[in-house]
Formats: C-alpha cells, sequence, structure tokens
C-alpha cells in the first residue's frame, strides 16, 4: 500500500543533512531541519523549509529521538530521515517512530536489530549460505575463555566491538603475548562508544580488499544490487577513500559478491537501502564482514556510476512504491572515486582540527562533485567527526578518473583549518595507487614513503595564492591605481 510523504524531518545534521533536503526539493516534499546550539548557521537549516532547535549536549542532542520524534510530530511531518551515523542504525528510533505513525526512512526495525548485532548478523548469514570468517558464534567478555579461542583459531586474530563499528573496539592480534592487553583496550573502548563491551573474535586475513555491494530492494521482494566499492583505502579502520566499481575486481568474484549479497537480502526480506559488506583475500576468497542498514558515506560514487539517486529511491521506497527498473536496465559507466575531507593534520598523527573558514575555494568543472555544508566564514565545531566534506570524481576510465581526482584535489582550497586534501594530493600521485594495487594496510605502508616536503610545499604555495588573492581584494575594495 502506497503511503505518500509530504513532509521529511531530516534526524541529521552536516553534508548528510544537507544531501537529504536536495533530495525532497527535487520530491517536491518539504524538509525540516533540526540543530543543535553549535549549528546555528548550518547551511542545511538555511536550506530547508523549516527548522526547530534541539538545545542541550552538542552530540545527546541529534541522538535524543523521542524529544525529535516530538518535534516532527509538532512539525506534523510524515516521515522523519536519519541519515548516516546519530539514530540511523537505532531500532528502537525505528519502532518509535512506527508507534506514533511516522515513517522511518529506511529498514525494518528488526533488520537494524539483526545487523546491528555483529554476531547474530554473522550467524544468520553463514546459515543462509553466505561464506563467512572462522571465529566465535558469540559475544564473549571472559579473558581468559578469549585468549583459548584465538589459540584455537590461530593468530593473528581480529577482535571487534560486538555492538558497533566503525573501527572503534576493534584491534588485531598478531601473537599470543599480545592478546590479553588486546583485549582489554578493545573491551574498554566498546563500552565507552556503544555502552556494550562485548566483543568476538575472527580469523585476520592478511592484505584484504574491502568490497562493499549496494543494494537496493522494495516491499514487495524486488531485490537488486547498484554494482560493488572498492573501500580498502583506510586509516585505523575508517574509510579515507572510496572507489566504484572495484578497480582490479575479478569478474567471477564481481558476479559473485553480487549473488550472493541480493540472494541473502531477499532470503530475509530486507527492504530499503544497504551495503553488504566483505572482505576479499589474496586468493579472491570472499568472506562476510558486516550489513549497514543505512545510507553510506561513499553512497555518491554508486550514484553517479549508476545514474540512480539513492536517496529519493529510500524515500520512494518508504512510501510503499516498487523499484522503476529491473537489474538489467541498470548499466554502470565509468570510475567514480570519493575523497573523504577531514578537519584534520596529517602530519601531526591526524589531530582534529577546528576553527573557522577564512577562505574558500571549491573545485569544479565536469565530472566533479562537492557534497559539504562548508562554507567560507563557518566555524567547525569542536563536538562532532572530523569529515567536512566529500570530492567526488568521475571519467569513463580510471585513468581519466585519477587525471581529474589530480585537478580537483588542486584546486581545493581552505584556509583557517588544517585539513587532508594534501595527504589525498599525495595518494592519488602515488604509484600503487594509480596501478589500482589497493588493500586495507595500503595507507598503513604507505604513508612514511609519502613526501612530506611536497605537502608543505603545496601548502605554501597556497599561502602566497590567498596572499595575491588578498592582496587584488584590497586594490578592488580600495579602487587603488596600480601602474607597470
Amino acid at each position: 500500500m502506497s503511503q505518500k510523504i509530504s513532509k521529511i524531518l531530516v534526524a541529521n545534521r552536516g553534508e548528510i543533512a544537507l544531501r537529504i533536503v536536495r533530495a525532497c526539493k527535487e520530491l517536491e516534499i518539504k524538509s525540516v531541519a533540526i540543530f543543535s546550539e553549535v549549528d546555528v548557521e548550518g547551511i542545511w537549516v538555511r536550506k530547508a523549509d523549516e527548522c526547530y532547535p534541539i538545545m542541550g549536549d552538542p552530540i545527546q542532542a541529534y541522538l535524543d529521538y523521542e524529544r525529535i520524534i516530538a518535534l516532527a510530530v509538532k512539525a506534523e511531518c510524515d516521515a522523519v530521515h536519519p541519515g548516516y551515523g546519530f539514530l540511523s542504525e537505532n531500532a528502537d528510533f525505528a519502532k518509535a517512530c512506527e508507534t506514533k505513525g511516522i515513517i522511518f526512512i529506511g529498514p525494518k526495525p528488526e533488520h537494524i536489530a539483526l545487523f546491528g548485532d555483529k554476531m547474530a548478523s554473522k550467524v544468520a548469514m553463514k546459515e543462509i549460505g553466505v561464506p563467512v570468517l572462522e571465529g566465535t558464534d558469540e559475544p564473549i567478555t571472559d579473558k581468559k575463555d578469549a585468549g583459548k579461542i584465538a589459540a584455537q583459531i590461530g593468530f593473528p586474530v581480529i577482535i571487534k566491538a560486538a555492538f558497533g563499528g566503525g573501527g572503534k573496539g576493534m584491534r588485531i592480534v598478531k601473537n599470543a603475548k599480545l592478546f590479553d592487553e588486546m583485549f582489554e583496550s578493545a573491551t574498554k573502548e566498546s563500552q565507552k562508544y556503544f555502552g556494550r563491551g562485548e566483543v568476538f573474535i575472527e580469523k585476520y586475513v592478511e592484505n584484504p580488499r574491502h568490497i562493499e555491494v549496494q543494494i537496493i530492494a522494495d516491499k514487495y521482494g524486488n531485490v537488486l544490487h547498484l554494482g560493488e566499492r572498492d573501500c580498502s583505502i583506510q586509516r585505523r579502520h575508517q574509510k579515507v577513500i572510496e572507489i566504484a566499481p572495484s578497480p582490479r575486481l575479478n569478474e567471477s568474484v564481481r558476479k559473485e559478491i553480487y549473488r550472493v549479497s541480493t540472494k541473502a537480502m531477499f532470503k530475509l526480506g530486507y527492504e530499503s537501502v544497504g551495503t553488504v559488506e566483505f572482505l576479499v583475500d589474496e586468493e579472491d576468497n570472499i568472506y562476510f564482514i558486516e550489513m549497514n542498514t543505512r545510507v553510506q558515506v561513499e553512497h555518491p560514487v554508486t550514484e553517479i556510476i549508476s545514474g540512480i539517486d539513492i536517496i529519493q529511491r529510500m524515500i520512494e521506497i518508504a512510501e510503499g512504491d516498487k523499484l522503476k527498473f529491473l537489474q538489467e536496465e541498470i548499466k554502470f559507466r565509468g570510475y567514480a572515486i570519493e575523497f573523504r575531507i577531514n578537519a584534520e593534520n596529517p602530519q601531526n598523527n591526524f589531530m582534529p582540527s577546528t576553527g573557522t573558514i577564512t577562505n574558500y575555494l571549491a573545485p569544479g568543472g565536469p565530472g566533479v562533485r562537492l557534497d559539504t555544508s562548508i562554507y567560507s566564514g563557518y566555524t567547525i565545531p569542536t563536538n562532532y567527526d572530523s569529515m567536512i566534506g566529500k570530492l567526488i570524481v568521475w571519467a569513463l576510465d580510471w585513468e581519466g578518473a585519477v587525471k581529474k581526482a589530480k585537478r580537483a584535489l588542486d584546486e581545493f582550497h581552505i584556509e583557517g583549518i588544517t585539513t587532508n586534501i594534501p595527504l589525498h594530493r599525495e595518494i592519488v600521485r602515488d604509484k600503487d595507487f594509480i596501478a589500482e594495487n589497493l588493500t586495507t594496510n595500503y595507507l598503513e605502508k604507505r604513508m612514511e614513503l609519502f613526501n612530506l616536503n611536497a605537502v608543505s610545499s603545496l601548502a605554501d604555495e597556497e599561502k602566497k595564492i590567498s596572499l595575491i588573492a588578498r592582496v587584488i581584494e584590497k586594490i578592488k575594495r580600495h579602487k587603488i591605481s596600480v601602474r607597470n
């Protein structure tokens, strides 16, 4: 049964909130923004049709779903879109929306709960024939028992938070001597970030690629894939660059991960969008690692190569619409690369950077997309994740995409804060990146080899350009006559 949505509350902030507001405008749906006290100047707040403050702790404000639902009712919204992060994978929030008669734009609460439990989801996927890594089938908190299990599996092993993600509560243990210390560290971090200290233990795969499949499914059993993304370039298990499609994935492996992903989601009755994530080892074996029941940060690269607006399709599925296309009608074209732009200093152990943006020059031109909510004069809050935007480039072939990335990154100029743009400039000039030699330890191996002096040189050039620009601006402002 279809139910037309007329107004959506965007339960998020930053660039993803702006992305959803824009999707609403194109669908002629009214949007409602919320903002914490440090987000008063957020551009998504200005762009939405309506906006409401949510006072209190800047992080907890976006997690207080009872207050957010109350605002949605007050604003006469008939739906909520959670974006990613915050409440996007909170099954209780999804259930509470349903209770109040508000459409939750995302999967059913039971699927959010299932895949939010890393152990339960691993068991469920294993039962329907999806290959998984050898490891524990139940969460564990006892250090001695965990040590015995690790020894049985064989080192190296990886310890993972059972009820979280994003690289938190995760440790790689190469030998038995390090296990106790790493186990305690992982469980404490898991408790800190997710409120639960349970972990599970798996066999650690050396030099894998991290490949994920974008799934889209409606309420009528139609399950399709929108291709794969290569997310191998990571730092401390956090994605840094994402690519669609994967440049060097064996075609038979590609078809297999498509097959097992769509089959699994069909068997489980999944609906909305989601991402099935795999590790691919050096022998091209695939292993399921997790399922993300939300729109991904990296969804733009899939949109660009497929031509499908994922946010808009999420909304239409939530309305009860059938998918408007068949699998064979989806055609992938070219290569897209996404660079996560973070306010951090790669030369100082990636220390977060905050402050006011004093000068801002955005890249553009053919094949360049920029998803961000920053602007000149915007102050970066100290309360949130360091990601401030995403630069996405596209070209018909890999070589063209790399060249496009070089040009766009060289055009990108931000003053007032430190960003990781110089690191991205180094990566796209690296021989292994150009040759598509990408694994999850790529950045760990290459960081020491990057020419940091070149990074500094680029920064110096930017300062010169900025100085010249300011001089020209003063000349214009004061109408100073300049003679040769």
